[in-house]
């Protein structure tokens, strides 16, 4: 039956004050009974209403139920009204109002940003006579992410990291630069905006014009670098925004003009006909980081844009067909994976030393297809290998890279047989001229069994080299372009980090930076777009003149159309001629302009404030997989212009792939908008938001069915500090990160933890509590307040060290740890005692303030990973007198502090602990959850004070403890206990008599006896070798003896108690 009768009500004296603590419990009890009062006026309600009718829900499960009492139906919960900032933007969120039930990400991290960055936080401080302060300057340039879309989980990785390190440094009182900025990324952009305008209005960028074109680019990019910014602020990036740079605003384009300038006055940039990687879908010449290599076992059928879509083409096939030789009937045999090229070889190379072939040397093969052209057989031991096939390669100098430089060093003729578009042109012969390369692949085939010259077609493992932007088939082709020589600039980078000015974290990225600066080529930096920087460079078109496009001669450069045309007046072809100056139609590759990027954004060329003050910066922060395409031009180019290296420090992070390993893509559903993991979305929101983009609709179908794989019930809410503390979490100096969603929403539920301890907490503290003027201890701290500040001091001393370090995963355990382990676990509940009805003042007070200490301590430990959350909880807590710190992110950060270095309160209560864990142990082994009555044995008198001075602990921290008592003697523990070694000199022991059957116990007892002797038997025979004292090291003889001691007391105790349980039998 129910209980009717009332809990009991404390009354509150009407002429007496009550602590808070006996306030409180007052109000509780008042509110239990006003409850109370409500439940049995609805049972008295319900007795009196007329019972349900027959046939009836309710009737009819009572009579399911054999008649039994049903259980009174409980009203649907209502939802959750969702959270509204009430806050005008800008100004202090008010905490004034109660603390939410439980932790509410979208609630605690509204209105703190705006706030922040209203309040000028994010701009670096100086002191009053505007010097850097006094504990350093700490810059990180904020690597600009493009314009082409939104941001994915993998920025996010780089925002929690570099602003973790930036808050960190901020509140380490240096002056501090968060410098944000956004790239053009010009073949990307370009790309999208052009598949987005055929896509919607079935135009190309030709019907448009150039200028209407570029207006059409420069709406996508005011429209996407809002949506990123919206992103970097709701990661909490504390970025100063009043220097917010774009590569192509006007400050950061006259960088990129006097850099070209400079660099073709000194001869550094040059013009010539090389090969470049010519991707056909879009028209341009591309960047080794813009071509995948996709990788063939064998034969296989592939698709390619810009043919119809079922139609398929053959790869990873080696083709061999003979040519015959000229002024005979022989034939030479080589092999090609792309049969169409044979349409441009201009030579067959065969090794010197190669016997075979010795009687070919100086002769010729004839073409099949192009009657007017000789093929010369030259000898080269670079490009052939004798026991490769049959010792004979055909040479394309126009259209392979090994093949150039073959024809370079042999003098051959360069042909080009392919359009722009990717047709043949005349160059290929009658026979294929206008086909499209892969159907002329299939020609060649049949025109050379036609001629019985073709010998057979083979698997041959292979990688083909696809445009990471359009997914078509890379073409190599002979264009004349802009190149920077880069070996002179590599080889001064290379010294000044082996100098130590660079440092590259972590180690085995610096391997690779050296191997790649070591064998570095000059770069290609035309790109056939419109979007982007349009190269400086005018044409000198002389009436009347036959010029070569490709002569760099005709050429001049100009930091205005003026200064070319100066220039232009001054060449010798010009002397008594008219001509006009005609400026390249190709822009500059994206990382020309982003390769100037630390110090283009601080005002370089011109000398400003920012210029001095933050430049060099202090590190820069990326992935790995741009270390030599973007770091390594910009320690180059910032050598060569400013002559310093642009930033001491280059960490490299890992790239997030999915929780299956897979590299993140749109067409796999895979990529993760942090916004989602932030706010929560569901399922069909995932869908949904692939239709925004310009996949196919097989794609979309494809990208459907991996995001119902991997979040068939949509991504939880999660927000913002727990997705970055999972990213920094996951971060160590590995090259992938598999992240799991689940993961982050795992350190929701610790950013929950820390809410509900924190709140719990802050009632301990008394409604007039003012902090002490100091954190210094007074010396009157109890050893578990001794102990949670020494623990405090270590969480300090490891986050530095490790975050100094560039450690992020050791960083946040450390912080984790203390939060979770140490002050939540067991200082939280240890001082409950300290703060009841029946404590003194003094004890009260110096454990509120060592609580206030270490939430103070512990939540700006945190700040840098999680900004919000601690904004939040900081902001409630009362302030010591004279401290006007505004915001966490201003505190101190803390720091190792000899004055809470407390090793001995370590040690001891990390014995009290351990004797903690060894009851509980017991209690869970006997499924004992109440009314536990511990008896703890302390064989070394010295212990005995200790251990008495700390019951109250001991049963504070054990759930279910009743009672708890220290002896010295073993006959003072009752019979029947369940018993346990805590150390050589202590041992719990837990009334279980009555609960358990003797029998088995003590064959327990004696199975554990055996396998104790056993450890002891092994130990003695290692420490009795005769050259022990000798061979094993000081310390491990030390641990082995303390070891034998606690094996020994062991065996003494389960003796005991088998004793013990025996006489109860």
């Amino acid at each position: 039956m129910a209980d009717s009768t009332p809990p009991p009500q404390i009354p509150r004296p009407a002429d007496a004050t009550l602590t808070k603590t006996a306030a409180k419990k007052a109000d509780k009890n008042a509110e239990k009974a006003a409850k109370f009062a409500a439940k049995q006026a609805a049972k008295a309600a319900a007795a009196q209403a007329p019972p349900p009718a027959a046939g009836s829900s309710s009737s009819a499960a009572a009579a399911a139920a054999g008649g039994k009492k049903k259980k009174a139906e409980t009203e649907a919960k209502p939802e959750a009204t969702p959270y509204v900032n009430k806050t005008p933007k800008g100004e202090k969120k008010d905490m004034t109002e109660a603390m939410a039930a439980g932790y509410d990400p979208i609630a605690v991290e509204s209105a703190w940003y705006d706030w922040w960055h209203t309040q000028g936080y994010f701009k670096p401080t100086f002191t009053e006579d505007d010097k850097v302060k006094p504990a350093g300057l700490f810059v990180l340039p904020c690597p600009p992410p493009n314009v082409t879309g939104s941001l994915h989980i993998g920025h996010a990785l780089t925002v929690a990291i570099q602003d973790t390190l930036v808050r960190w440094n901020r509140m380490l009182g240096k002056t501090t630069l968060f410098l944000p900025g956004f790239d053009h990324a010009g073949i990307a952009t370009q790309s999208v905006v052009e598949k987005r305008l055929y896509k919607l209005d079935g135009k190309t960028r030709y019907d448009l014009g150039r200028e209407a074109f570029l207006d059409k680019v420069m709406e996508w990019k005011e429209d996407y670098q809002q949506r990123i910014t919206n992103q970097l602020q709701r990661l909490g990036g504390s970025y100063d925004w009043s220097r917010v740079a774009f590569t192509m605003n006007d400050a950061l384009s006259k960088a990129v003009v006097e850099t070209f300038c400079q660099l073709h006055e000194d001869g550094t940039i040059y013009r010539a006909n090389r090969l470049v990687n010519w991707c056909v879908k879009l028209n341009t010449a591309i960047s080794n980081l813009e071509v995948d290599q996709k990788e063939l076992t064998g034969r296989a059928m592939m698709s390619v844009p810009g043919y119809d879509a079922k139609e398929k083409f053959e790869f990873g096939v080696i083709t061999s067909f003979a040519y015959p030789i000229e002024g005979s009937d022989e034939k030479i045999i080589v092999a090609t994976t792309r049969p169409e090229t044979m349409l441009g070889d201009t030579a067959i190379a065969i090794h010197p030393d190669d016997t075979r072939y010795t009687h070919l040397h100086g002769k010729f093969a004839k073409h099949p297809f192009i009657p007017d052209r000789k093929i010369p057989i030259v000898c080269d031991s670079v490009v052939v290998d004798m026991s490769f096939g049959t010792g004979a390669v055909k040479i394309t100098p126009a259209h392979d890279p090994n093949d150039y430089a073959c024809g370079v060093r042999n003098g051959l003729e360069f042909v080009n047989i392919f359009n722009d578009d990717g047709t043949l042109n005349e160059n290929a012969g009658e026979k294929f001229k206008g086909m499209k390369r892969f159907h002329a692949r299939g020609a060649v085939v049949d025109a050379l069994k036609e001629l019985g010259l073709y010998i057979e077609a083979k698997d041959n493992p292979m990688s083909i080299p696809i445009c990471s932007k359009s997914g078509d088939v890379i073409e190599p082709l002979m264009k004349p372009q802009w190149w920077v020589k880069c070996q002179d600039m590599a080889d001064a980078a290379i010294a000044r980090t082996k100098a130590g000015e660079l440092v590259i974290t972590p180690k085995q990225s610096e391997a690779q930076w050296y191997r790649w600066l070591e064998g570095i080529q000059d770069w290609c930096i035309s790109r056939q777009l419109w979007w982007g920087h349009r190269c400086p460079v005018y044409f000198v078109d002389v009436e009347g003149l036959e010029q070569d496009d490709a002569d760099g001669a005709n050429w001049v450069a100009g930091r205005t159309y003026d200064e070319a045309l100066g220039k232009a007046k001054k060449l010798d072809i010009v002397q008594g001629k008219n001509f006009t100056l005609k400026q390249d139609e190709d822009v500059l590759d994206t990382w020309f302009s982003s390769g100037l990027w630390p110090f283009s954004t601080v005002g370089w060329p011109d000398k400003t404030q920012d210029f001095s003050t933050f430049y060099p910066a202090t590190i820069l922060e990326t992935g790995w997989d741009i270390l030599f395409f973007w770091v390594a031009r910009m320690v180059m180019l910032g050598i060569k212009l400013t002559d310093k290296v642009p930033f001491g420090e280059v960490l490299c992070h890992a790239l997030v792939r999915d929780a299956h390993g897979r590299k993140m893509s749109k067409s796999l559903g895979n990529v993760i908008d942090p916004i989602d993991v932030i706010e929560g979305t569901s399922l069909e929101s995932l869908h949904a938001k692939l239709l925004e983009g310009n996949l196919d609709d097989r794609e979309v179908l494809k990208a459907k069915q991996g995001q119902k794989k991997d979040f068939p019930k949509g991504i939880p809410q999660c927000g913002s500090d727990a997705l970055r503390f999972a990213l920094c979490a996951y971060t160590v100096g590995g090259r992938d990160i598999n992240l799991e969603i689940l993961r982050v929403e795992g350190y929701r539920k610790f950013c929950n933890k820390i809410w509900n301890a924190t709140k719990f907490a802050m009632l301990k503290l008394d409604d007039d509590f003012t902090p002490a003027g100091s954190a210094k201890p007074t010396g009157s701290e109890t050893l578990v307040e001794q102990w949670i500040l020494h623990k405090l001091n270590v969480a300090a001393i490891e986050t530095n060290k490790q975050l100094t370090e560039r450690n992020f995963m050791a960083a946040t355990t450390a912080v984790y740890n203390f939060w979770l382990y140490e002050l939540c676990d067991v200082y939280i509940e240890a001082m409950k005692p300290m703060t009841d009805e029946g404590a003194s003042e003094a004890v009260r007070r110096s454990a509120q303030n060592t609580l206030y200490t270490c939430l103070d301590g512990g939540l700006r430990l945190l700040h840098p990973f999680m900004p919000f959350v601690t904004e939040e909880l900081w902001q409630r807590l009362p302030r010591r007198p004279e401290d006007k710190t505004a915001s966490i992110m201003l505190a101190d950060y803390p720091v190792e502090d000899s004055t809470i270095d407390f090793p001995n309160a370590e040690k001891d209560f990390d014995l009290v602990f351990s004797l903690i864990r060894t009851t509980r142990s017991i209690a869970a082994q006997y499924n004992l959850q109440s009314n536990l009555q511990v008896h703890i044995l302390a064989t070394n008198p010295a212990l005995e004070p200790l251990l008495k001075s700390q019951v109250p602990t001991i049963v504070s921290l054990t759930k279910g403890c009743k009672s708890a008592d220290v002896v010295t003697d073993a006959n003072a523990i009752p019979l029947g206990c369940g018993s346990a070694v805590v150390n050589a000199d202590c041992s719990v022991h837990v009334l279980v008599k009555g609960l358990v059957d003797l029998e088995e116990e003590i064959n327990k007892i004696a199975k554990k006896l055996d396998v104790v002797k056993l450890s002891v038997d092994k130990l003695q025979k290692t420490m009795g070798q005769s050259n022990y004292e000798e061979v094993i090291p000081e310390n491990v003889r030390a641990a082995n003896s303390e070891k034998l001691r606690t094996l020994e007391t062991e065996i003494a105790t389960l003796s005991q108690s088998q004793e013990m349980f025996a006489k109860l039998k």
